[in-house]
């Protein structure tokens, strides 16, 4: 029998994601029709695999009911507002998904570890967040964490690939390599995180992330389990037939026309 550790085949990975991205499909009809809003959180250390598992999720679906928000390093003005007020402006409509590839949680890691904020703004971060996310959630929006762990060997292996990959290197950051070294002050600051904002309102569910194919289906697998939905029934589609009305050779037309080049 094969054990966990043992690599998942692409085949088996593919045909798997093939079936819940299905699911996502379905997910997103009834999220439509039913008007729900659903915000998504994904959190974790670089390189824990949380862009890879974003694609899954959203590869299949509309971008109009599933946004990604991957907010830069906030503007001098942005930084002269409340903390939350960024955030807020990217909040779901109804019959929409909204995924954050980081999020307010920044202070909480990022920022805290790397001193763009100070202790007095961590804590009171720490301290109005619960309350924050109990305002999300008490409006009506379904608010999901996800924390995504990597391990020190696993992070260590593909920030090198991400060196030596010419596809890959755009990934690698300053915050990233200065990242590295502050293992252990991430762990900390992760810790005290979970601690103050682990709620039962608002919960967060630790991905492990070393066997990126196996953390992206658990991940969806239990992402579509916290959104209750069923599937609606789909209307029969007959694709018309092409009216010959005004008929004439609209190939012929574009003789003369710059074409891309047959390269391949």
């Amino acid at each position: 029998m094969r054990t966990a550790a043992e690599p998942m085949k692409r085949k088996e990975y593919e045909k798997a994601l093939r079936s819940l991205q299905v699911e996502l499909c379905a997910l997103q009809e009834w999220v439509k029709e039913h008007g729900l809003r659903v915000v998504v959180v994904f959190e974790g250390r670089d390189a824990a695999g949380k862009g890879g598992t974003i694609k899954a999720i959203t590869e299949r679906v509309s971008p109009r009911v599933f946004r990604v928000v991957a907010l830069p390093a906030p503007s001098d003005r942005e930084k002269s507002q409340l903390y939350m007020q960024r955030y807020l402006a990217y909040a779901p409509a109804a019959g929409e998904i909204v995924i954050f590839d980081r999020s307010w949680y920044n202070r909480a890691g990022v920022e805290y570890v790397l001193g763009f904020c100070t202790e007095a703004q961590h804590r009171r971060f720490l301290l109005v967040c619960p309350e924050f996310e109990q305002y999300i959630v008490d409006d009506g929006i379904l608010l999901i964490k996800f924390w995504m762990e990597v391990s020190d060997e696993e992070q260590k292996r593909r920030f090198e690939a991400r060196i030596t990959d010419p596809l890959r290197q755009w990934k690698l950051s300053p915050t990233d390599l200065c990242s590295r070294s502050k293992w252990f002050e991430y762990s900390r600051a992760r810790d005290v995180m979970l601690k103050a904002t682990d709620t039962k309102y608002a919960p967060w569910y630790i991905v492990p992330s070393d066997d990126k194919r196996r953390a992206r289906l658990n991940c969806i697998s239990h992402l579509l389990s916290l959104v209750p939905y069923k599937k609606l029934p789909q209307k029969k589609v007959k694709l018309p037939k092409r009216s010959m009305r005004g008929a004439y050779d609209d190939q012929a037309t574009l003789k003369g026309r710059r074409f891309v080049a047959n390269r391949y």
